[in-house]
């Protein structure tokens, strides 16, 4: 295996999390949470979007690398798309661990029902359709726990 291959598969599985044999997308996900917080507590919800984009772009770099070596379309180990989806959801939460909890299961119902748009960036070619998908599942949980936030608390 390549430099370039190994330092895609460290990427693409979130440093392993997505290695897990059960739920690797919710591990993914789980595992995200920390970088949000210091992202948060680094520069702000601005900070925890620019995460995120770095995330997309990295993890569809990462993930059509990865793809070379995998016969899987989307192949479960992948939770790059995770960690920039998560990390979309998760910038209405500013400090409130109500909301933090509420974003990751708001991520997870959209990533894993595929409602509307989801479903059909799913279908979207290679990485580009494997990271999209959940950066659309992200931005929707995202704007759903902005109106809860907004409403509702």
């Amino acid at each position: 295996m390549t430099r370039k291959a190994r330092v895609a598969r460290v990427i693409a599985t979130w440093f392993g999390a997505g290695l897990a044999r059960k739920a690797p997308g919710t591990w993914g996900s789980l595992a995200t949470l920390p970088l949000g917080i210091l992202l948060l507590w680094l520069g702000g919800p601005w900070a925890v979007v620019a995460g995120g984009l770095v995330a997309t772009f990295v993890g569809i770099w990462a993930t059509e690398v990865y793809l070379r070596s995998s016969a899987a379309k989307d192949p479960k180990e992948v939770v790059i798309d995770e960690v920039a989806g998560q990390l979309f959801a998760l910038v209405p939460a500013g400090v409130d661990w109500r909301l933090w909890i509420l974003a990751f299961v708001l991520f997870r119902f959209f990533d894993i029902t595929k409602i509307g748009p989801i479903g059909w960036a799913e279908r979207l070619p290679r990485a580009f359709g494997v990271v999209i998908d959940d950066v659309i599942a992200g931005i929707m949980a995202g704007l759903c726990l902005w109106a809860i936030a907004r409403y509702l608390l």
